[in-house]
């Protein structure tokens, strides 16, 4: 059946019995194809019927498919002419993960991060009226996602303005990790409540009898409405908001989901239309364990056994570890995780501190400034989160964090390039604007075993925020210590002399620049290689000397290039009037580096061995012809 369907006007040939059929066709071909490129699988299993149905009833592109965070858009993809390319999925010039709108004319919106469809909906459904067209607009968003403060905010704002939009609520239970909150157990509370729906039902039949002759019997009939409403109408909360309420239903439920799309669509203003799905269905190992596999490695199919590097330990894992050693001998510490208590590494130590492991869901602003007030009432908060994920609480950072001086630690994790997630999940942004902020200390460590003692730094620091920021790849390899000590705060450390020129190398560039010196030795080149451990404060004392003896400088980072490590270095000789100085910083440069793996991201953008060694063979020809023409 798959093999006959090439754009979405295809499905509309298709009988409902052929539409079950097809989807069980894309669930082979998902489990098949992403058993060899890896990918978000539970998600997308647990959509497929929910997607054929849109695009079996719906014109796209003319009527918006807005999908919330787009990792469950690969059944879209299939159907909108895409399929043909899944073996390129997350690959370097390959088919993207999420949707993006250079692919196809279909991805109307494109996301990363969550809670954003409600908001895009409702610009478009606006859009569409002021320009006096009539398509539909339909965003669908999971139960994780709407408890985002951006969501609830679109949902205030949607109910107000009485705008035609179809939300579609995909219940799974799930976001990546078990969904927390009040919103989660009221959703619960409806999915469990078989009853209140035929209630619903047999009440609202019974207003409709009631003759409207008059206003007060209007009104008595109203409030009579409303008085029952309460009583046996789970989903009132979204009727106050200013939906029409439908469901829940069964998302697996082809025919169901036909009828209920079509009652949907007769339906003037907001609705939201309730749909229950299992994460992972139609593959065992995916319904069984639908957090392991949200973004699952290559897998064997059979067995279901994912195919993992085998190598040192991940930074996340040695961070998870570290902390559960720190909190035993430190009470104050707390976890605290915008729900990614297992991408975090904290689920250890969620079992053994569960009184001190805090999850507040996908609420990043609301999980800053809850650190904040932790700070100010003696604990030691370690915020836990993706470098690309504080991006959203930025604004908590510098006003409720920093503004305060309070004692928070940041746990930034996936810092730098993150290969197959892409452009949405580049953590290159944070130096850059964690760095400006006053009263922040932000470091990188080396290695894994750096990390460590930085970790205690951090926890151990009570001067104001502090941020360790660390890579998604595995460690070095290096033996840990058993003892931690602390760092000094603004101290680097000279990992090789040199006396020719110096590569300042942040974070894992330490170790392409030790690359680059063995490359440059057999040249008669010696490098020195500092691990620029402290992005801020700078240790003023080292590049004050560096700067004295003259040599050409190779500032080095996986981070954006403006307002970077390297802008920070420049900043520092042009403050103390140092002219002249030999500086290349090598970074990102300035555009959003798409989806492939880590080491092709950083070939793209320069951050290579052979790159940083002709770099400086290029300074080093130009400083000596500088000196003699002088």
């Amino acid at each position: 059946m798959l093999e006959r369907i090439n754009r979405p006007e295809d499905l509309k040939q298709l009988s409902v019995q052929e539409l079950d059929v097809l989807a069980a066709d894309i669930r082979k071909f998902l489990i098949e194809k992403l058993s060899v490129t890896g990918g978000h699988l539970s998600s997308n299993l647990g959509v497929v019927e929910l997607t054929i149905v849109l695009h079996y009833l719906f014109r796209s592109p003319e009527d918006k498919l807005i999908f919330d965070v787009g990792h469950q858009s690969y059944v879209h993809k299939i159907l909108t002419g895409r399929k043909d390319r899944f073996d390129t999925l997350r690959k370097y010039k390959g088919l993207c993960g999420f949707v993006k709108s250079a692919e196809s004319e279909h991805d109307v919106w494109e996301a990363g991060h969550s809670s954003t469809s409600l908001s895009a909906a409702m610009g478009m459904a606006m859009a569409r009226d002021l320009k006096g067209e009539n398509n539909r607009v339909i965003a669908v968003i999971g139960d994780g996602a709407l408890t985002g403060g951006m969501a609830l905010e679109a949902m205030n704002h949607i109910g107000h303005e009485k705008k035609n939009l179809l939300v579609v609520l995909n219940d799974n239970e799930m976001s990546i990790s078990p969904n927390v909150g009040a919103l989660h157990n009221y959703l619960n509370k409806i999915r469990t409540d078989k009853h209140y729906r035929k209630m619903k039902e047999e009440v609202e039949h019974l207003l409709k009898k009631i003759p409207a002759i008059g206003g007060t019997l209007a009104k008595t009939a109203e409030r009579v409405k409303d008085s029952l409403k309460y009583l046996l109408v789970s989903g009132v909360l979204f009727e106050e908001f200013g939906f029409t309420y439908l469901g829940p239903i069964d998302g697996h439920d082809t025919e169901q989901l036909i009828n209920a799309f079509k009652q949907a669509d007769k339906t003037q203003g907001p609705v939201l239309l309730h749909v229950l799905t299992v994460k992972g269905k139609g593959y065992t190992p995916a319904e069984a364990d639908s957090y392991a596999w949200h973004g699952a490695s290559p897998y064997k199919i059979e067995s279901g056994k994912m195919i993992k590097s085998v190598g040192a330990p991940m930074y996340t894992e040695v961070f998870g570890d570290t902390l559960i050693e720190l909190a035993k001998h430190d009470s104050r510490i707390v976890a605290v995780t915008p729900a990614m208590p297992g991408g975090s590494g904290l689920l250890k130590f969620a079992e053994q501190f569960p009184d001190r492991m805090i999850d507040v869901g996908i609420a990043e602003q609301h999980a800053a400034t809850l650190c904040a007030a932790l700070a100010v009432e003696g604990r030691k908060p370690v915020f836990a989160v993706y470098s690309t994920f504080l991006q959203r609480a930025y604004d908590q950072v510098v006003h409720d964090i920093c503004r305060q001086n309070l004692n928070v630690a940041f746990a930034i994790d996936r810092a730098g390039f993150v290969g197959a997630d892409g452009e949405t999940h580049q953590g290159v942004y944070d130096i850059a604007f964690l760095r400006s902020i006053p009263n922040m200390t932000l470091m990188m460590p080396k290695d894994e075993n750096e990390l460590r003692h930085m970790l205690l730094t951090a926890t151990a620091y009570n001067d104001g925020p502090i941020a360790v920021r660390y890579p998604r790849i595995n460690g070095t390899g290096v033996k840990l210590d058993s003892e931690l000590k602390p760092i000094p705060i603004g101290t680097w450390e000279t990992v090789r002399e040199g006396d020719r020129c110096v590569i300042m190398a942040v974070g894992p560039m330490v170790q392409l620049a030790e690359e680059a010196a063995d490359m440059l030795r057999p040249h008669g080149v010696s490098v020195r290689i500092v691990n620029a451990r402290f992005i801020k404060p700078l240790d003023e004392r080292m590049l004050t000397e560096i700067g004295e003896k003259r040599m050409p400088i190779v500032t080095l980072e996986e981070g954006a290039l403006a307002g970077g490590f390297g802008s920070a270095v420049l900043e520092f000789y042009a403050q103390q009037g140092v002219y002249g100085l030999a500086i290349k910083p090598m970074a990102v440069p300035d555009y959003f580096v798409e989806h492939g793996s880590i080491k092709e991201q950083r070939a793209e953008v320069g951050l290579t061995a052979e790159r940083v060694a002709a770099e400086l063979q290029a300074m080093l020809l130009a400083t000596r012809k500088q000196r003699q023409r002088a």
